[in-house]
């Protein structure tokens, strides 16, 4: 009687292994429909891998050509020349110069950084929340990681953009020497609104305004100068 029972659970075995194995092989030779079939066409202007399953590297670009094909581009060549435009008309007033230190808080991709540098101006550093190099580092426009009194000039056209302007427009002005400039850039505003801006500079006094185009849109620019004592 045992042997019958053992010799049934042998078989019963038998089978449960045979067609274990056979599922194991068919899945092994079917394609998961979490994946995308290789042969689906993808569309040329995307480069997608072959599937979602597909391991191959992906072709990695290095920073500088990276960088070469974004400053090549006419749209970054547009803004830089629009921003050369924009600090060429402050050269031409005096309020900058060739040795002057500047800053450019909240600098984005750096096409303010650029177009200072052109210019021949060869101490100008840019800071925004996001890294761009080699034209932008990383760093809190709320907190910033300079000394008093670094800059001759600190500019930014994303002051009313920021979380806490006043901390913003505070961070600005220590930055900047006693009699240096903060410069910022809003968009086209009243002599009222522009006052506004102005008292959020606590040290400085309002050394003047005027409405100019940059980047295609109409924008007020808005300069103060550090009180050379407080």
């Amino acid at each position: 009687m045992e042997r019958k029972i053992q010799s049934s659970l042998n078989k019963v075995s038998f089978v449960s292994i045979t067609i274990a194995t056979l599922i194991a092989f068919s899945l092994f030779l079917q394609t998961p429909k979490t994946s995308i079939p290789p042969s689906t066409p993808q569309k040329p202007r995307l480069r997608f891998p072959n599937s979602t399953c597909d391991s191959t590297p992906r072709h990695y670009l290095p920073l500088s050509k990276k960088n070469a094909r974004l400053w090549s581009s006419k749209s970054w060549m547009t803004q830089v020349s629009s921003f050369t435009e924009f600090f060429t008309q402050l050269y031409q007033m005096r309020l900058l110069k060739k040795h002057s230190k500047v800053l450019c808080v909240s600098a984005g991709a750096g096409h303010e950084v650029m177009a200072l540098s052109k210019m021949g101006l060869e101490n100008v550093i840019g800071v925004e929340l996001i890294e761009s190099l080699p034209l932008v580092s990383r760093a809190n426009p709320h907190n910033l990681p300079f000394f008093d009194g670094a800059f001759d000039v600190a500019f930014s056209g994303h002051l009313v953009e920021a979380l806490y302007p006043m901390r913003y427009a505070g961070e600005m002005e220590r930055t900047v020497r006693k009699g240096g400039l903060c410069v910022v850039v809003v968009d086209e505003c009243s002599e009222e609104e522009v006052k506004e801006i102005a008292r959020l500079f606590r040290k400085s006094w309002l050394l003047g305004s005027s409405n100019v185009t940059l980047n295609g849109r109409r924008v007020t620019t808005i300069i103060m100068r550090h009180k050379a004592s407080d």
